[in-house]
Protein backbone atom coordinates (compact mmCIF):
# COMPACT_ATOMS: atom_id res chain seq x y z
CA UNK A 1 0.00 0.00 0.00
CA UNK A 2 2.85 2.57 0.54
CA UNK A 3 4.55 1.60 -2.18
CA UNK A 4 1.50 2.58 -4.42
CA UNK A 5 1.12 5.95 -2.62
CA UNK A 6 4.89 6.79 -3.19
CA UNK A 7 4.38 5.83 -6.63
CA UNK A 8 1.48 8.44 -7.54
CA UNK A 9 3.55 10.64 -5.31
CA UNK A 10 6.23 10.23 -8.01
CA UNK A 11 4.08 10.43 -10.77
CA UNK A 12 2.39 13.32 -9.65
CA UNK A 13 5.61 15.48 -9.88
CA UNK A 14 6.84 13.75 -12.89
CA UNK A 15 3.54 14.74 -14.33
CA UNK A 16 4.09 18.91 -12.98
CA UNK A 17 7.29 18.98 -14.23
CA UNK A 18 6.11 17.66 -17.92
CA UNK A 19 3.12 20.35 -17.41
CA UNK A 20 5.72 22.77 -16.27
CA UNK A 21 7.84 22.25 -19.49
CA UNK A 22 5.59 22.10 -22.09
CA UNK A 23 4.00 25.25 -20.92
CA UNK A 24 7.65 26.99 -21.39
CA UNK A 25 8.05 25.48 -24.83
CA UNK A 26 4.52 26.73 -25.95
CA UNK A 27 5.77 30.09 -24.60
CA UNK A 28 9.16 30.08 -26.40
CA UNK A 29 7.50 29.11 -29.91
CA UNK A 30 4.29 31.40 -29.39
CA UNK A 31 6.43 34.57 -29.08
CA UNK A 32 8.57 33.31 -31.44
CA UNK A 33 5.90 33.24 -34.23
CA UNK A 34 5.02 36.67 -32.60
CA UNK A 35 8.26 38.30 -33.20
CA UNK A 36 8.68 36.64 -36.61
CA UNK A 37 5.05 37.50 -37.99
CA UNK A 38 5.61 40.84 -36.40
CA UNK A 39 9.37 41.51 -38.44
CA UNK A 40 7.83 40.37 -41.33
CA UNK A 41 4.93 43.00 -40.91
CA UNK A 42 7.72 45.67 -40.55
CA UNK A 43 9.53 44.81 -43.44
CA UNK A 44 6.14 44.65 -45.69
CA UNK A 45 5.38 48.24 -44.25
CA UNK A 46 8.38 50.42 -42.31
CA UNK A 47 5.59 52.93 -42.04
CA UNK A 48 4.00 51.72 -38.84
CA UNK A 49 6.44 49.58 -36.70
CA UNK A 50 5.50 51.71 -34.09
CA UNK A 51 2.30 50.01 -34.00
CA UNK A 52 2.95 46.90 -34.88
CA UNK A 53 5.82 46.85 -31.86
CA UNK A 54 3.44 47.37 -29.37
CA UNK A 55 0.76 45.25 -30.49
CA UNK A 56 3.78 42.39 -30.14
CA UNK A 57 4.66 43.47 -27.24
CA UNK A 58 1.31 43.37 -25.74
CA UNK A 59 0.29 39.80 -26.97
CA UNK A 60 3.89 38.61 -25.89
CA UNK A 61 3.30 39.49 -22.29
CA UNK A 62 -0.12 38.29 -22.86
CA UNK A 63 1.30 34.93 -23.92
CA UNK A 64 4.13 34.93 -21.17
CA UNK A 65 1.08 35.28 -18.60
CA UNK A 66 -0.27 32.11 -19.67
CA UNK A 67 2.98 30.63 -19.28
CA UNK A 68 3.20 31.55 -15.67
CA UNK A 69 -0.05 30.95 -14.68
CA UNK A 70 0.54 27.09 -16.43
CA UNK A 71 3.86 27.10 -14.33
CA UNK A 72 1.99 27.94 -11.22
CA UNK A 73 -0.95 25.41 -11.50
CA UNK A 74 2.17 23.07 -12.07
CA UNK A 75 4.14 23.90 -9.14
CA UNK A 76 0.87 23.92 -6.71
CA UNK A 77 -0.30 20.48 -8.43
CA UNK A 78 3.32 19.40 -6.53
CA UNK A 79 1.85 20.77 -3.30
CA UNK A 80 -1.99 19.96 -2.69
Amino acid sequence: MLAMILAAEGLLQVGACFGAALAAIGAGLGIGKIGAAAMEAIARQPESAGDIRSNMIVIAALVEGVALFAVIVCILALFV
